[in-house]
């Protein structure tokens, strides 16, 4: 079957799901989805900054949290064009929890320097803001196939000119003159992650076979506390960040505190820094969780404010509200990825990225928690924006098809990146998954593979969500990003740049 489009939209989460909206008016726009990604996973909320709270303080904690690392510009488009974006989702019907005086409902997470993160259902944002941007999409009338991207298509003159989709046993081919890679990040290419299975990195590997750039691979945020259920490997409950903001603390097999003298903020520090502290504290007491002690919390507030964290904490025979909840590290977020400039826009014509699977540098070396819905909200809408202003001409000429390979052994892929480029790097380390990694095939799984090894293997310093512990320290002859194209053999090849990551 052949279809055509102005714009492919790949990947119905947030992020897609807001290019999409934005486009409906204007383009001709048809939605791709192998599922709704990450989005309904999502427990913390939206953080945005508005009446009494100035974005700019919302900009100081995100650059704070990214180690120095984010791009100012994109920053501040995201915390200035944060509320107005909100404000249009609850247009749309989403339903926030709100106060008896009606406001919104704000709670405070790690890295804010005060309350500013909205939510829903408690502990159930994400699903709110799918449902919301899922039904107003189905109205405007959007196009929607239920497959998996395995394909862009190439016009003779360096133009993507659409995409190959597996629906089924069959590929079927879609004509555009823009493709929109909103397909997340890569969390399926570690044993254990907060995403679910189908977030691997397809688009960030289609990218790349288009001739792409990625940017920062090395930054894989860990969240500090998914639920430890005994199984380490797949998708992992997620326990937000929301608890500790409601004075949930985190202490050892012994029972002392884990996080009272490592940072300032204690238990609401960057997730970097949380994370790190509580593998050191498995490391040294050679135990495979740690305890998050949420009894301080009246029980009141916790069915209301966290009903989603309880029913998981129950499922595994714990009761949250008189013991405490073992928790332990896992895969949750990238921070760098495709890169592209403010409105999503790549180094080849016709593709875009945005959200999870885009490396603009609004997270620098370490995602703020609660920032990752307001960006799919916030870029989408400027992708849409973009390509309703100026959409690429048609391309003709010779096409060629960029296919996605086949993993040999993802789960070896998957324990070789989780040995080796998890929370604790070192450079003998790495070299091992480099090596080992080179005999693992040509699919997505090894291709965002390597490109996380090289990257981290490239930068010999620690910041973020990057941790040498063979180079401990942040060292400023590292102030640069680091960027990824194959080369002509089809390996990652990493420069370094001093400028900023956005284009």
């Amino acid at each position: 079957m052949r279809r055509s489009a102005d714009v492919v939209v790949i990947g119905s989460g947030a992020a897609g799901l807001s290019a999409a909206l934005g486009l409906a008016a204007t383009r001709n726009v048809l939605v791709v989805s192998a599922g709704s990604g990450s989005t309904p996973w999502a427990q913390g909320g939206i953080a945005a900054a508005y009446g009494d709270d100035d974005p700019l303080d919302h900009a100081h904690d995100t650059e704070i949290a990214g180690a120095g690392f984010c791009d100012p510009r994109t920053v501040r488009a995201l915390v200035e064009e944060g509320p107005q974006r909100l404000a249009e989702l609850i247009a749309l019907g989403a339903r926030f929890d709100r106060d008896s005086d009606g406001s919104l409902s704000r709670t405070l997470e790690g890295g804010h320097d005060r309350h500013r993160v909205v939510h829903a259902g408690g502990d159930a944002s994400g699903a709110e803001v799918h449902r919301a941007l899922h039904q107003a999409v189905q109205l405007a009338g959007v196009r929607t196939v239920t497959g998996r991207a395995v394909g862009l298509i190439k016009s003779g003159f360096g133009q993507i000119a659409g995409v190959l989709v597996e629906e089924d046993a069959d590929v079927s081919q879609i004509d555009a003159r823009a493709v929109v890679l909103a397909t997340g990040g890569i969390g399926n290419a570690y044993l254990a992650s907060t995403n679910p299975s189908t977030v691997r990195g397809d688009g960030i590997a289609l990218a790349l076979q288009a001739g792409a750039s990625l940017v920062d691979m090395e930054f894989v945020q860990f969240h500090p506390t998914a639920l430890f259920t005994g199984d380490s490997t797949g998708q992992l409950p997620l326990v937000t960040e929301a608890v500790r903001g409601e004075g949930a603390v985190l202490r050892d097999v012994a029972g002392r505190r884990i996080m009272t003298d490592v940072h300032p903020r204690a238990d609401l520090a960057p997730r970097d820094i949380v994370a790190r502290a509580i593998e050191s504290t498995m490391r040294r007491d050679g135990c495979e969780h740690v305890w998050l002690d949420a009894r301080s919390i009246p029980e009141d507030t916790i069915r209301r404010r966290f009903p989603t964290v309880l029913a998981s904490c129950r499922r595994i025979g714990v009761d949250m509200l008189s013991e405490p909840i073992p928790v332990a590290p896992a895969e949750h977020f990238l921070c760098g990825g495709i890169r592209t400039n403010r409105d999503g826009a790549t180094d080849v014509p016709g593709l875009y990225a945005v959200g999870e699977a885009a490396g603009g540098g609004v997270h620098g070396a370490n995602r703020l928690a609660s920032n990752s819905l307001l960006e799919g909200l916030v870029f989408g809408r400027r992708v849409a924006t973009a390509l309703t202003l100026d959409l690429p001409a048609a391309s003709y000429g010779q096409p060629s098809w960029l296919t996605l390979g086949e993993d040999r052994e993802p789960d070896r892929i998957r324990a070789i990146l989780t040995e080796h480029a998890g929370i604790r790097r070192d450079g003998a380390g790495l070299q091992t998954a480099l090596d080992e990694l080179e005999s693992a095939g040509d699919g997505p799984l090894a291709t965002v593979a390597r490109t996380v090894v090289a990257a981290a293997i490239t930068r010999e310093d620690s910041r973020g969500c990057h941790w040498r512990s063979d180079h401990p320290r942040t060292d400023e002859r590292w102030n640069r990003h680091l960027v990824i194209r194959l080369d002509e053999e089809g390996r990652p090849a990493v420069r370094q740049l001093l400028q900023s990551a956005a284009t």
